[in-house]
Parts: C-alpha cells; sequence; structure tokens
C-alpha cells in the first residue's frame, strides 16, 4: 500500500534535490524469545545487505525482557554476565527500543541496568521521575539514514500503574499518551528539525477511541501531527492502518500505523520516500507491509554467536524440581474447575492464609505430560513474574468481582435453551461459552475464540459457590458458604489472595466490584514473593504436584448450572480447541 503525500515542509537547506528513500524495521512484543530472533536476524540482514546498511532502521516497541526462561535467567539469576538480549540486540545492530509494559515488571534492578548495557536507547517520553518531572528514560533519538534526519520518540504504555506492583514502578509516573505525545512531537520537530518522524509506542491499536487509555495507537494516528508512521505493539494484533488528512479539499494518506504481531512471527517493514524541490521536501511516499519469518532461515551467525548463552539458559531450565502425578492442561480451566487453576488457589492460600482466592488461566493451551517437571515448566504453569497480594474485600465485593469475571467468560440462555442443551441438543447460533468465528490472526481461516481475554477469567477458592447461566449479569453467582461450611457474609470482610496484577486493577476485575484500585495500598494486607518463586518452593518442600491436590478442603468447589448443562460448555470448548 502506498499514496504519495504532498507537503511544503522545509529541510531547512540540507537536503539538495532529489528523490530519498528509508526502509524502517521494527519488532515488538518479542517477550524473551530470543532464540527466535535467528530469524529476524537473518531476514534483516539480507534487507541491509540488499538496501545498504546507511538506508535502514531497526526498532522494537517494547515488552522484550520477559516472557521466556532466557529472559528470566538474564534478569534474575545470572545478573553478572552481560544480559542476552543485550548482545543479541548488538549483533543485530538494533537502532532503538521502547520501554513496554512487562519490560517494567522486571522491576528497578533489571530495567535501570539494561539502560547502561543496551547498544541503543531505551525510549519512554511519558514515564516520567517523579523527582525531577523529566523523562526517566530518553524521550527520543535522531538518526541519519537514506540521507534523512529521522526522528524516533518512544512511549510506554500509561495504564502500568493499574498493573504493576508500585514497587516494581517507584519513583515514576505514566502520563497518558494522549494528548502528552502532541507536546512532546512539537518540541522535537521544533528543535530537531527531522525530515521523517517516528511515533514508537507500546500501546495497543484500539479503535481509535482516545479515552482507551490501554490501546491509543489508532487514536494517535487518527490526531497527531506531524507524524509519519505509528510504530504500536502491546495487543500482539497484527495490523496495518493508514492516516488521512483533508489537503486541498481531498484525503490524503499522511501516516501509517504499523503492528507486528508477536513473538518473532512477523516483521513490520515501512518505507518512506522524500521528494526535494528547491531545498524544500514536496511530497512523501509512505508504505507499508508485515513480513511473515515462517519461511525464513535463521541466521547462524546468530545462533553462534549467542550459544554460550542459550547454553547456560538450557542447563538452568532443564534441571529436574519434582514431579507431576497427572498430565496438566492448562486449556482445562475454562470448563470449570481444573488441576491447573486448583493449583494456582492451592498456592496463594496456604502461602498466605488468605481467606478466599482468585486466580485466573494465565496460560491459554498449555500442556505438560505427567512425570519429570523440569525448571522450563513452571513458565507454562505462570509464564508472568507476578507478585502475590492479598486484599481486603467485602463478601458484597467478591461476589461482584466474580460478576465480573464470569461476564467475560460465559453467556446467558434462557430456561428452555439451557433444558435443550443439557439434554444434549444443538442449538446453531447459541453458545455458552462467551465465544465467537472470526478469522485466525495468523492463518485468515474462520475458528471460534474467546471473546474475552482469557487471562481475566477469574475464579475463586476459599468458598462453595454456583455460576447459573439462566441468570444475567449481576444475579449469576451464589456463594452458599465458606469451603469449611461455615457461613459466607456479604457484609463481612475477608483477605483475598490475587496477583499484583489483579490487586492493582487489571483486567477491571476489582474497580466492577467498587474496589478503589488507585488506592489500593489502603487495601493490601499482604505481599508476598513473585508466585511462580512460590510454586518452586513449593515442589522443593513437596516434590510433586499430585492429582488429589484437587480435594484439598481449603479449596472448596464450584460450577456451572443447571445440572447437565456442562455437555453444552463440552461442545463448545471443543469449538474453540479443535
Amino acid at each position: 500500500m502506498s499514496l504519495s503525500v504532498l507537503l511544503a515542509v522545509s529541510s531547512c537547506g540540507r537536503l539538495e534535490d532529489g528523490t530519498y528513500r528509508v526502509d524502517i524495521f521494527s519488532t515488538n512484543d518479542v517477550h524473551g524469545k530470543y532464540y527466535d530472533l535467528a530469524k529476524v536476524s537473518s531476514y534483516i540482514g539480507s534487507e541491509r545487505e540488499a538496501l545498504g546498511e546507511d538506508n535502514v532502521l531497526l526498532i522494537d516497541v517494547g515488552d522484550i525482557l520477559q516472557g521466556d526462561n532466557a529472559a528470566y535467567y538474564y534478569n534474575y539469576v545470572d545478573t553478572v554476565s552481560e544480559h542476552i538480549y543485550a548482545k543479541a540486540a548488538r549483533y543485530m545492530k538494533y537502532d532503538a527500543a521502547v520501554v513496554g509494559n512487562h519490560d517494567i515488571e522486571t522491576g528497578h534492578a533489571v530495567y535501570d541496568r539494561m539502560v547502561d548495557e543496551f547498544p541503543m536507547p531505551f525510549l519512554a517520553a511519558n514515564a516520567l521521575d517523579t523527582r525531577t518531572g523529566k523523562a526517566y528514560f530518553q524521550e527520543y533519538a535522531i538518526f541519519e539514514r537514506g540521507g534523512l534526519r529521522i526522528a524516533v520518540i518512544g512511549f510506554t504504555n500509561p495504564n502500568i500503574k493499574q498493573w504493576l506492583a508500585p514497587s516494581l514502578w517507584s519513583g515514576l509516573r505514566f502520563e497518558p499518551i494522549l494528548p502528552y505525545a502532541q507536546k512532546i512531537v512539537d518540541r522535537v520537530i521544533g528543535r530537531e528539525h527531522p525530515d521523517i518522524v517516528i511515533a514508537a509506542m507500546h500501546t495497543g491499536t484500539g479503535d481509535g477511541n482516545p479515552a482507551n487509555g490501554e490501546n491509543q495507537a489508532l487514536a494517535c494516528l487518527n490526531t497527531l501531527e506531524g507524524v509519519d508512521f505509528v510504530f504500536c505493539a502491546h495487543d500482539h494484533s497484527s495490523r496495518i492502518e493508514e492516516g488521512y488528512r483533508k489537503t486541498e479539499g481531498r484525503d490524503s494518506l499522511v501516516s501509517i500505523l504499523v503492528n507486528a504481531g508477536s513473538h518473532c512471527r512477523e516483521v513490520g517493514h515501512a518505507v518512506a520516500e522524500v521528494t526535494v524541490r528547491d531545498g524544500k521536501i514536496v511530497s512523501k511516499k509512505l508504505s507499508a507491509e508485515l513480513v511473515p519469518m515462517s519461511g525464513v532461515t535463521p541466521d547462524e551467525g546468530y545462533i553462534e554467536y549467542l550459544r554460550p548463552e542459550f547454553e547456560a539458559v538450557e542447563a538452568f531450565t532443564v534441571r529436574e524440581v519434582g514431579t507431576l502425578e497427572e498430565e496438566l492442561n492448562t486449556r482445562e480451566a475454562f470448563k470449570g474447575r481444573a488441576l491447573y487453576t486448583d493449583l494456582l488457589h492451592l498456592l496463594q492460600l496456604s502461602s498466605t492464609g488468605a481467606d478466599i482466592s482468585f486466580a485466573a488461566p494465565l496460560t491459554y493451551d498449555g500442556h505438560i505430560p505427567a512425570g519429570v517437571l523440569r525448571y522450563k515448566d513452571l513458565f507454562t504453569i505462570y509464564p508472568f513474574e507476578n507478585q502475590l497480594f492479598v486484599v481486603s474485600m467485602t463478601g458484597r465485593e467478591i461476589k461482584d468481582a466474580l460478576e465480573f469475571s464470569y461476564d467475560k467468560w460465559v453467556n446467558t440462555v434462557t430456561d428452555s435453551q439451557a433444558y435443550a442443551l443439557a439434554a444434549g441438543a444443538d442449538l446453531p447460533g447459541t453458545h455458552l461459552l462467551a465465544i465467537s468465528e472470526r478469522p485466525d490472526k495468523r492463518t485468515g481461516a474462520e475458528r471460534f475464540s474467546f471473546t474475552g481475554r482469557t487471562y481475566n477469567f477469574d475464579s475463586a477458592a476459599g468458598i462453595d459457590y454456583t455460576v447459573d447461566v439462566t441468570e444475567p449479569y449481576g444475579n449469576r453467582i451464589n456463594i452458599i458458604s465458606m469451603s469449611d461450611g461455615s457461613r459466607f457474609d456479604m457484609d463481612s470482610v475477608y483477605n483475598v489472595a490475587m496477583t499484583s496484577y489483579r490487586a492493582s486493577g487489571g483486567g477491571g476485575i476489582l474497580a466492577a466490584a467498587g474496589v478503589d484500585t488507585d488506592n489500593i495500598d489502603d487495601r493490601v494486607t499482604g505481599r508476598y514473593p513473585e508466585i511462580r518463586n512460590i510454586l518452586y518452593d513449593y515442589l522443593v518442600e513437596n516434590g510433586c504436584i499430585s492429582a488429589s491436590l484437587s480435594r484439598d478442603p481449603r479449596l472448596g468447589d464450584w460450577h456451572f448450572i443447571p445440572e447437565g448443562i456442562e455437555k453444552a460448555v463440552n461442545r463448545d470448548f471443543d469449538l474453540v480447541f479443535e
């Protein structure tokens, strides 16, 4: 896709008349998949050879330092050696990287260290130092490529405060990208006089609504003046969008949005061709594409360069840490109680002494066979560096939080529909799970998937309750008792174990229950280590994850009603995972 954009922008006499071109490549949401960067390295290397190294810019749009065992090892285990990603970025000649919310999740000790180790600037103009009011990270970077002066301005996700424990971002405050970004763009243009302006932001594409603080990229594309490219990230959604403005009575392309998905599956490739006449830029021709990495041969030089690091990570992650008595499939958690979520609940209850636990299936479709457990398996069970919090909540708030969670998880059906479904009837277009048919992001084929984000499907332990699918939102949850049979009271206050992400407002579940997550410290009665570390300690002490743990009386019980409705749940489940 491409269109010419007629502009009358002064280049301050720096450029001779003619046509100039720069190619910009991007990755985002790598999430520690550094081995998979070998394909990206191969592709970028061939493009540099074809286009000329001085005509190529390579950026990453955040969430680099978290998500896989290689990142974990160099974040927290070997903190003396050069970080594996810093070494990878040097080999690949990254020019700039943006701070993502999961980069902040690693904690000050990691991301402060990376500012020094990275061979390129780490950008986040809207992450401000509370002491000075100035940017904590670098705001922007200037590059000369293809004869053009290029500004790359970085922005991180402003919702970090809602997702992460305050200790992880202490001393920082995060400005909403809009309208703050325009102020920074204007300042950079006035100070640096760039020919091309790139706003690289770790925010999702969104729907164009500027009020959506988590996903503002499309709103930025539609409103920011002076920006040629918006590179975005965060939602793992591959996408190219064009931004238009009225010019002389017609729509003209003035900017392009690039979101390269996640996990090195694709690389964003944007091109700017600039025409200069009489010392002024008179037109820009912009285009962009997403390039799949599936058929690319990995760069053997990259793999060999990082072999010592990969071997160190492998030796660490294949260590035996215990055994698994019964195979564990994380997908089972979407049908009801499962060994996977029972394990998470038991860890949270036993390590805190809390009355109740909230937990969600954080791994969408992981499988660990019965037998020896290795450290790398702990990343399947618990992929994030979430801490464990205990929050005081009333019984009413607990019920309201569960109402909100299950409203994203299941649909409401009528009594007659429920009876028919329980009897095994197939009612076309009627689904008990909140699923819909949509194109697969990678194949384009129509398939069923959940409409909500499954890592927000909280269930509870420590209580006995039912979820009635014939009742609407607000009336679905019936809490029968505490797990020991004692009375559950709507007006009593209970200690509820949950992730730091949930306690800080992640998923909006607590806010829906009326809990002020901006002042969550007033509710927090306990803070505990990262949950994956709690899992490791559990294995050190017990040696085994037993199938019998689901019978632990502390867990309580929950299930969908009316009775027999699990047939419809299973049918929808099969549609999603066929």
